[in-house]
């Protein structure tokens, strides 16, 4: 079954798929369309970019398209709940171009923007609701609507959720629908805490996996780079400059590193947006549209508001701080790298960040070898690794290894080749200059959530 009419998938839904270029289906959508349309409950492991919204977008809007409904009413039938806003209006967006021909009514519930346009739209009722946990509680508790013919529940990104401190909402959320449902939890890590979430809510369903567990997709490129915790934002300057970088997303622990390491970036000439949950959905809308439309080059989130965005061909990814959650990193290298294209996850590792980076190595167990900043000489965008190479000149010639832009600086390549020396030492050298970039990184207690 390797298209999308030997799936079972009406007229209506095909024709809207043709339109939008979709030629084959995925392995995911291969193998969960038909599990789903049976109604069966349904655990599925995918990475991001593997096509799974369409693997449930599509049996949800077939099943529901047949079914006799009076347009009064519309009640909900389906929810789908997910983690960020982000992802709310993508999901969304997706269920209105698979359904273009079916007439039904597909409803994002989400924070950050005015909750009495949203009690409106629902009071009109919905065949399917895109939620994520918060403000779909508060509805719910206002007597906005109820989800008492609810048929089908799907938990996109579940292990974001949990992640994120959702398993109380979801808890509530489960307490106030029918048992006699269908449930389908999406997830692209499974842990021990998935798990025993999955068999508080399913009943006997199919187990699907289209990649190795916890693991990364095998077309990205992981580099790591040991960089003091001062000199990050020179270096990821200069490497944007050096390799001359035309789109890259950079993932920060903080907001407020977030913010700031954007300033720097645009003082460096560097045009660069910043998105977090401080920021007000239509900001967090327009920075994303500003970088999928090449105006912005760096796009730099944590890891919350980079939930959910929706770039095609992204061809890099920059851990600007390692992720205290191992799997975290998973999520963030999984924004490149996606539908079979190549991609490249570049972390920048400061010394006191070396138990988050073991954590990771053990959960994709392999070791990620710390390397030296690279330089690049001059026209030249292919990096020279400092560890393996050195520019060679012919005698009398003028040495060359100046790099196309200010940086790095001569202290900068001294300092990467003491560190070379100095490997084995843990401790992080003073600060000699005060800098948000020289906060320490709390050291790893476990799998801390935030």
């Amino acid at each position: 079954m390797s298209n999308f009419a030997a799936l079972g998938l009406s007229d209506a839904l095909q024709q809207a798929l043709s339109t939008l270029d979709y030629r084959k289906a995925t392995p995911i959508q291969q193998q969960a369309i038909p599990e789903i349309l049976a109604g069966k409950d349904l655990m599925a492991e995918a990475q991001t970019g593997t096509g799974k919204t369409a693997a449930f977008a599509l049996p949800i809007l077939e099943r529901l398209a047949q079914e006799e409904v009076d347009n009064s009413l519309r009640p909900i039938r389906a929810l789908v709940l997910v983690p960020t806003r982000e992802l709310a209006v993508q999901v969304t967006d997706s269920f209105y171009a698979y359904g273009e021909h079916l007439g039904l009514r597909i409803v994002p519930i989400y924070g950050g923007v005015r909750i009495d346009n949203q009690m409106r739209r629902l009071k009109r009722g919905a065949d399917i609701l895109v939620a994520t946990p918060g403000r779909l509680l508060d509805l719910i508790a206002r007597e906005v609507f109820t989800l008492d013919q609810l048929q089908t529940l799907v938990l996109d990104e579940a292990d974001r959720m949990l992640d994120l401190g959702f398993i109380g909402e979801i808890e509530k959320l489960i307490a106030q629908i029918p048992e006699n449902r269908q449930t389908l939890l999406f997830s692209a890590t499974i842990s021990a805490n998935i798990e025993k979430l999955a068999r508080q809510i399913l009943t006997n369903p199919a187990y699907i996996a289209v990649a190795k567990r916890n693991a990364a997709a095998n077309t990205v490129q992981q580099i790591a780079y040991r960089v003091d915790n001062r000199d990050k934002a020179d270096t990821l300057s200069y490497m944007i400059q050096g390799g001359q970088w035309k789109q890259v997303l950079v993932f920060t622990r903080t907001k407020k590193r977030a913010d700031i390491l954007s300033a720097h970036l645009e003082e460096e000439g560097i045009s660069a947006a910043a998105i977090h949950g401080d920021k007000g959905q239509r900001q967090r809308m327009q920075a994303l549209e500003a970088f999928k439309a090449g105006k912005v080059r760096v796009l730099v989130a944590t890891d919350v508001a980079a939930r959910g965005l929706d770039i095609d061909a992204l061809p890099r990814v920059v851990n600007f701080d390692l992720p205290n959650v191992p799997e975290a990193y998973i999520h963030r290298i999984g924004r490149t790298g996606r539908a079979g294209s190549s991609g490249q996850a570049i972390s920048l590792v400061a010394p006191d960040e070396k138990a988050y980076l073991a954590e990771i190595e053990a959960l994709l167990k392999r070791p990620l070898k710390l390397k030296a900043v690279p330089y690049y000489e001059d026209g030249s965008s292919e990096p020279i690794e400092m560890e393996t190479s050195a520019p060679k000149t012919k005698p009398g010639a003028r040495q060359k290894g100046k790099a196309a832009t200010k940086k790095p600086t001569a202290r900068q390549i001294a300092h990467a080749k003491a560190e070379q020396e100095a490997e084995q030492q843990t401790a992080a050298k003073p600060n000699l200059r005060p800098s948000f970039l020289s906060q320490s990184v709390p050291k790893s207690k476990g799998k801390k959530r935030k």
